[in-house]
This record gives structure tokens, C-alpha cells and sequence, in this order.
């Protein structure tokens, strides 16, 4: 039993360092995989960000899946430290899960806090910026629904991809927990992935408030730590899938943002003040008298 279980994690390494690619080199690579223009382009009017969702999908998991292809021997420098890491993790991680089993009183907690992560989470954020974006005709707001939604499916298609591969067992599964190869879907985390690349997407809109972009990664944190404590995953698949999540957030941010979005007076978007905007208000027909209070942070 040891030998094979020796074997199964020599015969994983190779697969680990393309998923340690992977989730590294779709942030690295996030320039030279931001389509270029040709040098003389018709004039045109851009196709809306609506009408080329599923078409930005699939050029986002070309580019995903190819970006190992481009990497130089300059990214080892970040690359070997990284991938001896998370062997490291690896290796402890039934030590460590075997540890945070004992604390049975964060099962419950964690599974709330992991809901962000989830699909009806990342959707219903999605769903409620796009929305508020188009009624408010706010196009910063509009364009992070798109994207955070474009994101979290890019994440989606490359983590099942990598369970299906990996087939590792979660820490709860028995004798085999942590083995890979063993029919499971541990690896990588689904719920990480996801927080992180609608948190990049949110955090890269919103680049000038910083409120927004500490809870954006501070939520995106919280669900990654909460599928540990609440023995879903193991640290490494945690890691993973964060680093995943966060760089293709990155990546489809930079290869799809429209600069109109941004907010301004002009396109919807209300400009960041430091003081409130007091107006005063009054219709003499009805005898109505007040003060309209507006504060844009």
C-alpha cells in the first residue's frame, strides 16, 4: 500500500507543477495574453460585453490552458520556490487535516462563511452589480456583473477539469483521504476559486476605493480559510484554488475591460467625494420644503 501510494504522488508531480503553472502563469502572462490589435482596424462599433460572453469564454480558456506555453526561464525564479511549497503542503496536508478535524465546532461557522463561494454566492453578486449597473445606467457597475461572471465560469471549467484529473479524496473520505488518484474531487477548491476571481474582477473595477477592494479579497480570504476549518479541503487544494481564481479574475479583468466603464459624471458613474452633497429642495405648488443629502465613498 505504501509503495503504490508512493507512486501515485511521483506520478502527480508533473501534474501538479501544470497546475501550479496554471494558476501563476494566467496572472504573469496577463499582458502578452491581452488580444492586440492590428495595426490599421476597420471603424466599427465593439460588440457589447453581452454579445460576446460565451465567445470571451472560450478565447479566456485558450489563453488559461496555453499559458504554460509562454512561460520564460526567468518565471523559475518564482515558480521553484513556489512548486517546492506546495509539495510542502502536500505532504502535511493529512497531518494538518487530521488536526483541524478535532475542532468540530468550526464545521458549522465555515459552512456559512463558504457560501460566497458557492455558485448561487458568486451568482447572486454577479447578478446584483449587472442589474443595479442597468438600472442606474452605471457602466463600471454593469461591466463587473459581466465580467465577475465570466470569471467565475472560467474558474469553474478549469477546477472540474483538475478534479477529474487529480481525483483526489477530501479529508472526511476514510483510509484514502488526501490520496489522488482515488476517485474524489478535493483538488482543487471550487468555493476558493471562485471568491477569488469575482474578487479580482470587483477589486480591479473599483481600484480607486479601497473599502470595496479589502472586502472584495478580505471576503475572498475568509471563504478560502473557511473550506479548511469546516473539512472540505486540505490546505493545499485551498491554495490552489485561490491562486487559480485570482489569476484568472486577473486575466479576463485586463483582457476584457472596456476603459468607458470607468466611473465618471459623464457615463453614469458618481465621482468619490470626501464630503457629503447637501441640496436643498422645495416646491412651492405643494408647499414641500427640504434638503436632498448625497455622499458618493
Amino acid at each position: 500500500m505504501r509503495r503504490n501510494r508512493r507512486s501515485r504522488c511521483l506520478f502527480s508531480m508533473p501534474l501538479l507543477g501544470l497546475v501550479l503553472t496554471l494558476g501563476f502563469a494566467a496572472h504573469a502572462q496577463t499582458s502578452p495574453l491581452t488580444p492586440t490589435a492590428s495595426p490599421t482596424p476597420p471603424v466599427r462599433k465593439t460588440p457589447s460585453l453581452e454579445r460576446e460572453f460565451f465567445k470571451n469564454i472560450l478565447r479566456d480558456q485558450k489563453a488559461i490552458w496555453t499559458a504554460p506555453l509562454r512561460l520564460h526561464r526567468a518565471d523559475a525564479k518564482w515558480m521553484v520556490p513556489s512548486g517546492v511549497g506546495l509539495m510542502a503542503l502536500i505532504t502535511t496536508d493529512r497531518i494538518t487535516g487530521d488536526e483541524i478535524s478535532e475542532f468540530d465546532r468550526l464545521v458549522k461557522p465555515s459552512k456559512i462563511m463558504s457560501y460566497p463561494g458557492s455558485s448561487y454566492g458568486a451568482g447572486a453578486v454577479a447578478a446584483t452589480f449587472y442589474l443595479v449597473g442597468r438600472k442606474n445606467h452605471d457602466a463600471r457597475a454593469r461591466e463587473t456583473g459581466i465580467l465577475s461572471a465570466e470569471a467565475y465560469v472560467d474558474s469553474q471549467l478549469v477546477v472540474h477539469a483538475l478534479k477529474g484529473i487529480t481525483q483526489r479524496a477530501r479529508p472526511q473520505t476514510g483510509r484514502e483521504r488526501s490520496e489522488f488518484f482515488d476517485g474524489g474531487n478535493s483538488f482543487p477548491s471550487g468555493h476558493s476559486a471562485s471568491a477569488w476571481a469575482v474578487a479580482a474582477i470587483v477589486a480591479n473595477e473599483y481600484h480607486d476605493r479601497r473599502v470595496v477592494q479589502v472586502a472584495a479579497y478580505g471576503i475572498a480570504t475568509a471563504v478560502s480559510l473557511a473550506r479548511f476549518t469546516g473539512q472540505k479541503h486540505y490546505l493545499s487544494d485551498v491554495l490552489i484554488g485561490s491562486g487559480l481564481g485570482y489569476g484568472i479574475g486577473q486575466y479576463v479583468y485586463h483582457a476584457h475591460h472596456r476603459k468607458s466603464s470607468d466611473a465618471t459624471d459623464e457615463d453614469g458613474g458618481l465621482t468619490e467625494s470626501r464630503w457629503p452633497a447637501i441640496t436643498p429642495s422645495f416646491n412651492r405648488r405643494v408647499r414641500q420644503y427640504g434638503v436632498s443629502f448625497t455622499w458618493s465613498f
